[in-house]
């Protein structure tokens, strides 16, 4: 079984195009995007193939931007470092947010060390693993997106064009809660152009609870109405249109969350 491993490790051998912290990082960033679905849109289908019944197994983010749950590679040593073992084991002896966290905070490692290893195989100095390392640290971890500990994700917004519906925008203000820990008091001379130098760096902050993007000027968002993350509506598959007749929106994971404390 593959697990993921080809892409751009083919390009490791003898003679091999020579390879960037930059592709690492879009290695990186696919397979994130990949595995920010099983716990979020697919959530489901992820807490169902995690049978505690079955044999050990792991999660694979792949470099298409896919997820799977499978056993671990047959190969010794692997291809890639393997992400943690039986995870489904502890899946019905825990709350499912704590399992759902638990299982995330081991994905980051095993994302952190396949990017790494990708680094060692093709020779990175010092710069070149530092700046790896900057790009990774630039956007959230899939622990801080399923906990909503993301301090650069707003817990709320309001929307500019003042809907019936306020929990769905097309364009949402930039208005942000004030973060306690980057307050400051203006001093004299402060000017305006500061002031939007400020309020850009804050939307460059705000994240989508899915795939963990940046807002854009014309993409559609809704917030949930439970956790009060918000969503691109083509990562939770909700329109403009059906989003006003949505009385309460629950994202996926608070979604299936109380489906399954109802069973």
């Amino acid at each position: 079984m593959d697990n993921g491993g080809s892409g751009i490790m083919r390009a490791a051998g003898p003679g091999a195009v020579h390879r960037t912290p930059e592709d690492v990082f879009h290695d990186f960033r696919l397979r994130q995007q990949g595995l920010l679905k099983a716990f979020t849109t697919d959530v489901d289908k992820f807490y169902l193939m995690c049978d505690p019944e079955k044999e050990n197994l792991c999660l694979y983010g792949l470099p298409n931007g896919s997820w799977e749950v499978n056993l671990p590679a047959e190969e010794v040593p692997p291809e890639l470092p393997e992400p943690a073992l039986g995870i489904n084991f502890a899946r019905d002896g825990m709350d499912d947010k704590d399992w759902l966290s638990l299982v995330a905070a081991h994905t980051d490692s095993w994302l952190l060390s396949v990017a790494f290893y990708f680094g060692a195989r093709f020779g990175f100095d010092q710069d070149s693993r530092k700046q790896l390392f900057t790009m990774i640290n630039s956007v959230p971890t899939i622990f801080e997106v399923v906990t909503g500990t993301d301090k650069r994700q707003p817990k709320e917004r309001t929307p500019k064009n003042g809907s019936k519906n306020n929990k769905s925008a097309s364009k949402p203000a930039r208005q942000l809660e004030p973060n306690p820990r980057s307050s400051k008091i203006p001093f004299p001379g402060d000017n305006e152009e500061s002031d939007w130098d400020g309020e850009r760096e804050q939307e460059d902050r705000e994240r989508c609870g899915a795939c963990g993007e940046n807002y854009g000027q014309e993409d559609f968002w809704i917030c949930c109405d439970l956790c009060e993350k918000w969503f691109h509506g083509k990562c939770v598959k909700v329109t403009p249109a059906k989003a006003e007749h949505i009385k309460q929106y629950k994202c996926p994971n608070c979604s299936s969350s109380s489906k399954r404390g109802r069973a």
